[in-house]
């Protein structure tokens, strides 16, 4: 029998989060050939799997300055690129723990020997499911290379994060025992996103809330891969898992959509802009993708903890599965006619909205509160970016 969930472990800040030991090693062993580019995906994912995009506030890095220009940037433009390196760092993090568990091992992706049962319950999502959790995996770590390699190029250090990765990897079969910069195995889903998509006359960027697709989600914390072999079985649990990973892949790409959107507002030069828009039409290329494949996720009861996905097809339009094309809605005034959007992509605020909400999920449960300080100084950062400024 599995633990129930807790609603008790609030994470919403660095000070109530406890340290957990280091069980892993400080940096991944390189598995391919190095790329003839300076900084290779295998060489990020080894030595700089950093942050996330989403949550504080000012400050990830504490020896990047952030109040000048570097190499023809403008400092926002500066700012805007090291919090999404950041995030990208995070996102290849968290991505490569599903990987090793449910999608291909390959040169490509390295590490991990999978867990043939987890990848089973995947697969019940779509048969493909393997192949698309290495490609998300894939595109990640490329992004947050490319990152760090423009920012290089132009006289700004890279972002680095090792030493925070110091949190436990799933002990089930497959999985890597390395220290980690997130946690998959304490989240708190917010599944609003699915509603938001739905509706006709709400959006986030007016102050609108939606409602859960599965509320108990985002009621309690659940594993998305399997803690340790026990987590296998019985099989309702371990689907329950699966689902919630289902749910947790479309969260994470969502979030990724918006930011890249909400950023791109405020960057300088062209060429930033080019960059960002051409990431973040990714990031939607990946939600797309997710949600469809969450809505095949089975209807079940978790038989350990009461986790309870309901049939989403029984309420209406506003949780239907096959309503994958985002739903017009009201954009910029309520007074003019709805019209299919990405949202939010309100740009105040948007570094703060998009790290905190990585807080909130829970994965960085066990990170220290130097963590968060520095996510913090990022965050301030990218937020006090402006438009043909040079930020703060």
């Amino acid at each position: 029998m599995q633990p129930s969930p807790s609603n008790d472990c609030r994470h919403g800040g660095a000070k109530t989060i406890k340290k957990i030991p280091n069980k892993g090693e400080h940096e991944m062993k390189e598995r391919v050939k190095p790329s003839k580019s300076s900084i290779s995906r295998r060489s990020f994912l080894g030595k700089s799997l950093a942050v996330g995009a989403g949550t504080i506030g000012a400050g990830l890095l504490a020896n990047v300055p952030t109040a000048r220009a570097s190499g023809g940037l403008t400092a926002g433009d500066e700012a805007i690129l090291r919090l999404l390196a950041a995030a990208e760092l995070i996102e290849a993090d968290l991505w490569q723990q599903y990987n090793e568990l449910g999608g291909i091992q390959d040169p490509e992706v390295p590490g991990g020997t999978g867990s043939p049962a987890y990848t089973a319950a995947i697969q019940v999502l779509d048969e493909d499911m393997d192949q698309y959790i290495h490609d998300n995996t894939d595109d990640e770590i490329t992004h947050a290379a490319f990152l760090n390699a423009y920012l290089a190029s132009k006289g700004a250090e890279p972002v680095s994060l090792d030493q925070f990765r110091t949190l436990p990897s799933s002990q089930a079969t497959g999985a890597q025992q390395i220290g980690r910069l997130t946690n998959l195995m304490q989240l708190t889903v917010d599944t609003s996103f699915w509603t938001r998509y739905r509706s006709d006359s709400l959006n986030p960027d007016f102050g609108d809330t939606l409602p859960q697709a599965i509320p108990g989600l985002a009621a309690g914390q659940f594993p998305a891969i399997p803690r340790n072999d026990g987590d296998l079985t019985p099989p309702d649990h371990l689907q329950a898992i699966a689902n919630t990973a289902g749910f947790h892949f479309a969260w994470i790409e969502q979030a990724g959509t918006s930011v890249y959107a909400s950023l791109a507002q405020r960057v300088t030069h062209n060429e930033v802009l080019r960059i960002l828009l051409s990431i973040g039409g990714t990031e939607i290329m990946h939600f797309q993708t997710w949600q469809d494949k969450a809505g095949n996720a089975p209807p079940l009861t978790d038989p350990t903890n009461g986790l309870v996905f309901p049939d989403l097809n029984a309420d209406g339009e506003l949780t239907q599965t096959n309503l994958i094309m985002p739903e017009p809605t009201i954009f910029l005034n309520r007074t003019f006619p709805i019209c299919s959007i990405i949202r939010p992509t309100e740009t105040d605020g948007a570094a703060a909205r998009a790290i905190n909400g990585f807080i909130a999920d829970g994965l960085f449960i066990g990170q220290p509160p130097a963590f968060f300080a520095l996510l913090s100084q990022l965050i301030e950062a990218a937020d006090h970016a402006r438009h043909g400024g040079g930020g703060r």
